[in-house]
């Protein structure tokens, strides 16, 4: 008997969708990822104040769905991707750095997250760090390797406050070996593993904590190019999860 009142559910206008989704933290993102995978026009359905949309990229049905902010929310719209159909998820976001050598506009493949956000708490997973599908960290990294473009892999710290990221608390997160700072990775990562999907993710350095003083990188050049090789990353990435 499923123990929560409240759950994710498919309502009768509600898409079947296939296995393989990606989940995109910012609109103008999502705008990107729509391109490079031809999709057009309207979205399909809304979900949690996100758009849904689908695409047929190399012959599978792929659903495109975004924006969103903070844990809460992306597990939410994770939920229903899951009761859609969606077994394969892919999530493309942002991310500020904690080491100096990572710097913004570079690319990280986080391997394993750390927990600063309230929502994984309710997806136990035991003394078990929240980690992605190597299935999917695998792929990613094939097509990053495949265009020679270098990346970070790594562990990421994900906070529901990032005006609360002070400097003891990035010194910390630098002996930790933590790469970077997000919002919604570790969450992802617990409520995949608990609800037993798999679940990757990719994020564009948008901001460098590492020195102690905050570096925002939102406007620069080398930080829109990289938001486009992400989601042509993404989408190539997408053509390959089928063989997982």
């Amino acid at each position: 008997m499923r123990q929560e009142i409240v759950y994710a559910r498919k309502d009768k206008k509600d898409p079947t969708i296939g296995p393989v989704a990606v989940m995109v933290a910012m609109e103008t993102d999502v705008a990107l990822v729509r391109r490079y995978m031809g999709v057009r026009g309207r979205p399909t359905r809304r979900i949690m104040n996100s758009s849904l949309y689908k695409a047929k990229h190399r012959n599978q049905s792929i659903s495109i769905v975004g924006p969103m902010l903070g844990a809460p929310h992306a597990v939410m719209i994770l939920e229903k991707l899951i009761v859609l159909g969606a077994k394969k998820i892919l999530f493309l976001g942002w991310c500020g750095s904690v080491q100096e050598n990572v710097q913004i506009a570079d690319i990280v493949v986080p391997d394993m997250a750390m927990i600063g956000e309230g929502t994984s708490g309710y997806y136990a997973l035991g003394n078990v760090d929240p980690r992605p599908s190597k299935g999917i960290v695998k792929a990613i990294e094939d097509s990053l390797e495949a265009c020679s473009i270098p990346f970070h892999k790594g562990l990421v710290w994900s906070t529901d406050a990032p005006y609360r990221e002070t400097r003891q608390k990035v010194l910390s997160l630098q002996q930790e070996e933590v790469l970077g700072v997000d919002m919604e990775i570790s969450a992802l990562f617990a409520a995949a593993r608990f609800r037993s999907v798999e679940i990757g993710a990719l994020l564009v350095v948008s901001d460098e904590l590492g020195s102690l003083d905050w570096k925002p990188g939102f406007s620069s050049s080398k930080f829109k190019k990289s938001r486009k090789m992400a989601a042509e990353i993404v989408c190539s990435t997408c053509g390959n999860l089928a063989e997982i």
